[in-house]
């Protein structure tokens, strides 16, 4: 059964790259595969775009007065083409309250105009209090985050209007591309075309007449501009081959399609395991493997767009890190067939993905260059992927071991026999993890010793490596003694949990200190600091609920 899954999914993969090889724009939709420069590569208009809307919107769609939702590569533009029309309207996301109060604007609403926010000196007294704080060189808390967004909001706005942020023409002279300000005259008359073309393709919407003619209109006004700016440097536009693909992947969204599979199959599983049924495993493993082909799917998109490995910022482990939870997890399952294995993996996986899917603040998904010191892709497949996916694994040992704990605060004499399997996946992820966590460490010294002149520095994210590794090896060697029965190796799984999240997350975002900055990042520590919380609480509660049975 699951050979002929394999082999339609692997039929499904050589179809889709069929298409993939020939994607070609639908009517109307030639200027998202418009190439553009920035964040240092060409990428797709309409990746600039919903990236540009994010930041400034906080989603990839606006919302119209009349309720409709309008495409990120059609807003963006009009900013552009009439920004006056934009400065009453509500445009920019503010959520922090802090901020809100200071600009006295109305804590229940969310979006504001751009007279309501930039145009008051209780804006500009902000920005100077940013810039204080940036003086100081002291970590932005989340009210300085706040005000950092805003300031990129403004930024983002005024320079897409004034025609300098979107850079649409290759430089004979220079690697940096032609703003829209810059270009010749030639092509600006060309580029006037394709913001008439925009105007009536959105007039044509309003009225809901002559759509498909405003579409042509408008594709014919983009292939004009981009024929005549190929000429200029035909070389150099070569580079932006990619910008279908990468439009076909904007599309797909493979990793949310991957997170639908993987709660899909958990529900079935979690009631075949509750009701201990002798069938329905064929459907679990048929939508589980789907899961997890689409989730190599997206990984491969990404790994052809950026030449490079898929885990050089903090949404990229955690995607890979779902990835590495399945993956151990049917191992395990194949080996030892108790279902929990699988289930308390596709559990980790799917909240993993939707945690990288729904935070983009925090998580930024998008594709960018890889940093000076990261430019060895050798060394960011032994090094920075063998520690991540040891994360999986460790991850793996957590979602087993609050399943666990569950079943000994209903009652630990009743599921008896489920706890001793759960116990045993604990005991064996934590042994995987421990097996690539020790070379990743070792192996991560020699880069060191390669890049900066030592093997060790006790640089903080070196250190709480080696803190949560050597966690690990006492909870193993606890066990192997004997010291910790299964109630032990619940808890352990839980708590130790958090020394990865420490090294993972806490290094980054919170300490936001020592060599390793290209992985610094802001925004979550509420959150996590809830969840960690949480589950301190759960074990206490646990434990009660344990010494309270023997009374």
């Amino acid at each position: 059964m699951i050979r002929l899954i394999f082999a339609i999914l692997v039929t499904l993969q050589i179809s889709l790259f069929s298409q993939i090889a020939k994607a070609e724009p639908k009517l109307g939709e030639a200027i998202r595969y418009m190439p553009v420069q920035d964040g240092g590569r060409i990428k797709p208009y309409d990746t600039f775009a919903k990236e540009v809307l994010e930041v400034v919107y906080g989603k990839q769609n606006y919302k119209t007065e009349s309720g409709e939702s309008a495409p990120a590569y059609l807003i963006v533009l009009t900013w552009m083409l009439s920004p006056d029309s934009w400065v009453n309207r509500p445009l920019f996301e503010v959520n922090h309250l802090d901020v809100k109060n200071k600009l006295g604007l109305p804590k229940d609403r969310k979006y504001f105009s751009n007279s309501e926010l930039f145009t008051t000196d209780k804006f500009q007294n902000l920005m100077q209090e940013l810039a204080d704080k940036r003086q100081s060189q002291e970590k932005l808390t989340p009210y300085f985050q706040a005000l950092q967004r805003l300031q990129n909001q403004m930024i983002y706005f005024r320079e897409l209007a004034g025609g300098r942020l979107l850079k649409i023409m290759p430089s004979p002279d220079s690697e940096t591309w032609l703003s829209v300000a810059e270009i010749p005259e030639a092509q600006q008359g060309l580029f006037v075309n394709i913001s008439q073309s925009v105007a009536a393709y959105l007039g044509a919407l309003a009225e809901h007449k002559d759509v498909e003619s405003a579409k042509a209109t408008l594709d014919k006004a983009v292939i004009d501009f981009q024929k005549s700016v190929e000429q200029v440097a035909p070389q150099k536009y070569a580079e932006a081959h990619k910008v279908g693909t990468e439009v076909l992947y904007n599309d797909l969204h493979p990793f949310r399609w991957t997170y639908v599979l993987y709660i899909l199959a958990s529900i079935i599983l979690l009631f075949i395991w509750i009701k201990n049924l002798q069938s329905g495993m064929g459907l679990v493993w048929a939508i589980t493997l789907a899961g997890f082909f689409i989730h190599i799917l997206g990984f491969v998109f990404r790994v052809y767009l950026a030449e490079r490995p898929p885990v050089t910022n903090m949404y990229e482990t955690v995607v890979w890190v779902s990835w590495g939870v399945m993956l151990f997890s049917m191992i395990l399952e194949k080996i030892y067939k108790y279902r929990i294995f699988l289930l308390a993996g596709l559990l980790v996986g799917f909240v993993c993905m939707v945690i990288a899917d729904t935070a983009p603040a925090v998580l930024d998904p998008s594709i960018q260059p890889l940093e000076a010191v990261l430019r060895s892709s050798y060394w960011l497949i032994v090094h920075v992927m063998t520690i991540t996916i040891s994360y999986a694994a460790f991850a793996l040992a957590f979602g087993l071991g609050d399943i666990g704990l569950i079943y000994y605060a209903i009652d630990k004499d009743k599921h008896a026999e489920k706890i001793k399997q759960i116990t045993t996946g604990v005991y064996r992820a934590m042994q995987i993890g421990v097996a690539f966590l020790a070379p990743g460490i070792i192996l991560g010294g020699v880069w060191a010793d390669a890049s900066w002149g030592r093997f060790w520095g006790w640089d903080p994210k070196e250190t709480w490596a080696l803190i949560a590794l050597l966690g690990y090896i006492i909870i193993l060697h606890t066990r192997l003694v004997n010291w910790i029965q299964n109630f032990g190796m619940l808890v352990s799984a839980v708590l130790t949990f958090n020394l990865v999240i420490m090294a993972w997350y806490g290094v980054n975002f919170v300490l936001g200190a020592g060599l390793h900055s290209y992985g610094f990042g802001a925004g979550g520590v509420e959150y996590v600091s809830i969840f960690v919380l949480l589950h301190f609480i759960f074990v206490g509660y646990v434990f009660s609920v344990k010494k309270l049975a023997k009374v």
